[in-house]
């Protein structure tokens, strides 16, 4: 028998002190839509973007991958 489930969703940003799990704000909502909003709490995520999901350990993990530009 098969048994479906949702799985919860994980946001991962990746900051100097490693990374930082947070959970899902919103369900329903887009994950660029979590990255707007989170972006008023980590102004890092303004020029993040947002990875392919994986699923890992019944999780649904959604990377926010910092975007470093250089200058000159």
């Amino acid at each position: 028998m098969l048994l479906a489930m949702q799985l919860e969703r994980v946001f991962i940003i990746k900051s100097k002190d490693g990374e930082l799990r947070l959970p899902d704000p919103n369900p329903g909502w887009e994950p660029e839509t979590v990255k707007e909003f989170l972006a008023n709490t980590y102004p890092e995520l303004v020029t993040a973007n947002v990875s392919a999901p994986k699923i890992v350990n019944d999780t649904y993990e959604i990377r926010f991958e910092s975007v470093l530009g250089t200058k000159g």
